[in-house]
């Protein structure tokens, strides 16, 4: 549960520190590239809390992880970067956390 408050909490205090001015747009930004978590659907079973999403998830892989990074890079989708970074960062915490390990598999 924490880990999820998490998820809505992080960018928000981003938002706050950097986007104060525009921090409506940027917090919706960053709270939709949630999104991202669709691919737990193709999971069976969809939620398994033992399970690291890190390297098993289709859009949770290391390569689309950097593609993420990159996207911080861009002004035009830095927030779409940022918001996605974040959550791929709170996601390998929660897997060092549970398993001891950063991405599953390793």
């Amino acid at each position: 549960m924490f880990h999820l408050v998490l998820h809505f909490v992080v960018p928000a205090v981003i938002t706050g520190l950097f986007y104060r001015k525009i921090w409506k747009v940027a917090y919706f930004v960053m709270i939709a590239t949630m999104l991202v978590d669709i691919d737990h659907l193709f999971a069976n079973p969809i939620y398994d809390p033992s399970r690291c999403s890190i390297g098993f998830h289709p859009l949770h892989q290391v390569w689309f992880i950097a593609l993420y990074i990159a996207l911080c890079f861009f002004p035009k989708t830095r927030l779409v970067g940022l918001g996605l970074s974040i959550h791929m960062a709170l996601d390998a915490i929660d897997c060092q956390v549970t398993n001891g390990v950063w991405l599953n598999g390793y």
